[in-house]
C-alpha cells in the first residue's frame, strides 16, 4: 500500500493546470488527481451546498480572482466521476480584461490561477514514529481491535503473526506523471500467513494517523491491546484503492498431500 510522503491539506492541491501548445488561447490542459482522498465530485460544477465540490466550482472560484469584465465559465472537454484521474483534460474559458489592460497570455492565465487555487501547506508525515508504531504490530498477537467490526466469521481466530512490517520510500505509479510535484512516496509491506478482514487497512490507517500526529505510537500497541474493533478510532482506515495483493508463497508442508488419497 502506498502513501504520498505528504498529506495533501485541501482539494486544490490535487490540481495542477499546464499549457498545451496545441491548443487554442484560452485553453488549459487540466490534471487533477484524487488521492489520499476522493476530494472532488467529478469534474463537472456542482451546486456550492454540497459537502463535495467539482473540479469546475474550484477553477472558476480562483478565476474570479483574475477581475475579468466578465464572471468567467469553464467548458471542461471530458467528465469524469469522483475519484477518477485525469492525466490530460482539458478546458475552455473566455477572459475579457477591462479596457486598455492586455489579454493574458498563456503562461500567465496558468501561472495565476494555480496561485489563486490557494493550496494548503503540506504536511510531512513523521516516518520514524510510525516505523515506531509498526514494531508494537509485528508478532503474534489478538488483533481483534484492527478487524473490522462488521466481520461476518466472529468465530474466526484473531491470532494472527505478523511476520513483516516495512515502511519504506518507493517510486509510486503515478510519480512520473508529477514531476512538478516532487512527491516522495512510501510503501507499507505487510506479511502475514494470513490476515483478518480489513486488518491491513486497518494497520495502514493507523500508522498514517501516527505520521500525520492524530495518533501516538503507543496508542496503535493501546487499540491492539483492547482487542475491541469498536476501540479503532472514527475515520482511520485506509481504503481500498491503494492495497495490493504482492504475493502468495507456500513452504513444502503445504504442499504435501495425503498419498492415500486417490485422485480420479
Amino acid at each position: 500500500m502506498e502513501f504520498p510522503r505528504t498529506q495533501l491539506g485541501s482539494p486544490d492541491l490535487s490540481l495542477m493546470l499546464h499549457l498545451l501548445n496545441d491548443l487554442p488561447p484560452s485553453t488549459i490542459n487540466l490534471e487533477c488527481h484524487c488521492f489520499p482522498l476522493l476530494v472532488f465530485s467529478g469534474v463537472m460544477e456542482t451546486r456550492a451546498d454540497q459537502p463535495c465540490l467539482g473540479v469546475q466550482n474550484y477553477l472558476e472560484q480562483a478565476a474570479q480572482k483574475l477581475k475579468a469584465v466578465t464572471p468567467i465559465k469553464f467548458f471542461i472537454s471530458s467528465r469524469t466521476d469522483s475519484g477518477v484521474h485525469a492525466l490530460c483534460n482539458s478546458a475552455h474559458a473566455d477572459i475579457q480584461r477591462a479596457e486598455g489592460k492586455l489579454p493574458f497570455t498563456e503562461e500567465v492565465l496558468v501561472r495565476a490561477l494555480n496561485y489563486n487555487l490557494k493550496p494548503e501547506p503540506i504536511r510531512p508525515l513523521n516516518i520514524s514514529a510510525m516505523q515506531e508504531a509498526a514494531q508494537y504490530l509485528l508478532g503474534t498477537h489478538d488483533f481483534s481491535a484492527y478487524r473490522s467490526a462488521s466481520s461476518e466469521n466472529i468465530f474466526k481466530s484473531p491470532i494472527k503473526t505478523l511476520a513483516q512490517l516495512d515502511i519504506t520510500p518507493a517510486s509510486g505509479h503515478m510519480s512520473h506523471h508529477m514531476p512538478c510535484r516532487d512527491l516522495q512516496f512510501w510503501e507499507l509491506m505487510f506479511s502475514s500467513r494470513s490476515f483478518l478482514y480489513k486488518q491491513v487497512r486497518r494497520m495502514t490507517g493507523a500508522l498514517v494517523a501516527v505520521g500525520q500526529g492524530r495518533l501516538a505510537a503507543h496508542q496503535v500497541k493501546e487499540i491492539l491491546e483492547t482487542r475491541d474493533p469498536q476501540a479503532f478510532p472514527n475515520n482511520t482506515i485506509a481504503p481500498p484503492d491503494g492495497l495490493f495483493l504482492k504475493h502468495v508463497a507456500y513452504d513444502e508442508t503445504d504442499l504435501k498431500t495425503d498419498e492415500n488419497i486417490t485422485v480420479s
